[in-house]
């Protein structure tokens, strides 16, 4: 038996066989969202049908995985998880023009970024320029797309021109639940935006217009921390465009059992830097000072998080965090990340002494395929540290 993060009202936990310890340990407002896993109710539970017309099919796909005993996570001990606020950030004070701002308040704002990039790799930010308007819009057209039967989306370049390749469900290469991810999404190189989704004419206006405004957010950003590092902030003008960039709508369909499955499994992002928007059902866990803590969703923010690519840029300065998306046994979520990354060629260097060596774009994704090919799963940035 094992107890998870999940939501859950509180009030449950009473009915449930914990003893008093774990239960007052659990009923603590920091913990509030939990959910029990019965061994024997476990395949039951994972072989009910979801809605076939429009979710990808999971349990066909991964009936092995599931049937498999031996990858069952019973009799693991209790794992809480405690929710928090990210760092929360007011960008109105680098936004607005110079006459509006106190140059103080720009540069405590500079500072707040630099801070929380290296102290949790993950922050909020607010007033960020993005309308509420557009944000709404976006969310009901990525429903609108998601909610296409299953053997239209997985056919995404014959009957709704996104580019070959762009939809993904599940996890190809896992061969264990915990390498299983339960999401669907469409993976849009922002090259391919404008050209995209004929057939879905306001998506595609409404996506291209999403991606122009965060690109600029995420241009403003780097070069802030690029600042804070003393570097020139042309590099990432100059080696991250538009053509190289990438949006990314998430879908987490429920699941059955959402102790055992990941919505996304944990991991760090190749990139230089991720804006996401989420919606107000939750799931974002990341690691911080070794343990797992769960985002507190805020719909007027938007989450900012750094990725590999800066890490070793700047040096080991500003963190990658491992994060984790946990699934919902009745609420499906919605997210949209855009990924701010360099052309292939791009070399991330940074001066000596390095504590990475010096390597490309290119040759960090190709390492990361092979890993993933092989382990199950990515290494990342470990493979590329100069031994001492």
């Amino acid at each position: 038996m094992q107890v998870v993060i999940f939501s859950f009202p509180t009030a449950r936990l009473q009915n449930w066989f914990l003893p008093a310890e774990v239960l007052q340990e659990v009923m603590h407002p920091s913990f509030k969202k939990v959910q029990m896993l019965e061994s024997d109710n476990f395949i039951t539970e994972l072989n009910q049908p979801l809605n076939m017309a429009t979710d990808p099919p999971f349990h066909q796909a991964y009936k092995s995985l599931i049937e498999d005993t031996s990858n069952n996570i019973f009799g693991k001990k209790l794992v809480l998880v405690e929710e928090c606020e990210l760092p929360l950030i007011d960008l109105s004070r680098i936004l607005h023009n110079d006459n509006v701002v106190d140059e103080s308040e720009r540069e405590e704002c500079k500072e707040e970024i630099a801070r929380a990039s290296q102290q949790w790799g993950f922050f909020q930010v607010t007033n960020h320029g993005i309308s509420k308007d557009l944000l709404e819009k976006m969310r009901e057209e990525q429903v609108k797309v998601f909610k296409q039967p299953f053997d239209k989306k997985s056919k995404e370049d014959k009957f709704m021109n996104f580019p070959a390749g762009s939809y993904r469900w599940g996890t190809p290469s896992a061969t264990c639940l915990n390498q299983l991810s339960w999401s669907e999404a469409f993976h849009i190189p922002m090259a391919d935006i404008s050209a995209s989704a004929a057939a879905f004419t306001t998506l595609s206006s409404t996506l291209e217009q999403f991606a122009t405004t965060v690109a600029g957010l995420a241009r403003k950003l780097t070069a802030i921390l690029a600042e804070k590092l003393g570097r020139e902030s042309t590099f990432f003008q100059e080696n991250c465009l538009p053509s190289t960039c990438y949006l990314r709508m998430n879908r987490y369909p429920p699941c059955p059992v959402p102790s055992a499955i990941h919505g996304l499994m944990p991991h760090t992002d190749s990139d230089f830097l991720t804006i996401l928007h989420q919606d107000e059902v939750g799931g974002l866990q990341l690691v911080k000072d070794g343990k797992w803590i769960a985002v507190k969703p805020n719909p007027e923010a938007l989450i900012v998080n750094i990725g590999d690519l800066f890490q070793a840029w700047s040096n080991d300065v500003y963190k990658s965090v491992e994060h984790r998306v946990v699934t919902n046994p009745s609420t499906e979520r919605f997210s949209i990340a855009y990924f701010f990354c360099p052309s292939y060629d791009t070399v991330i260097q940074n001066s000596e002494p390095s504590n990475y060596r010096k390597f490309s774009f290119r040759e960090f994704r190709l390492q990361v395929q092979e890993d993933v090919q092989k382990y199950g799963h990515k290494v990342g940035l470990p493979r590329f540290l100069i031994s001492h």
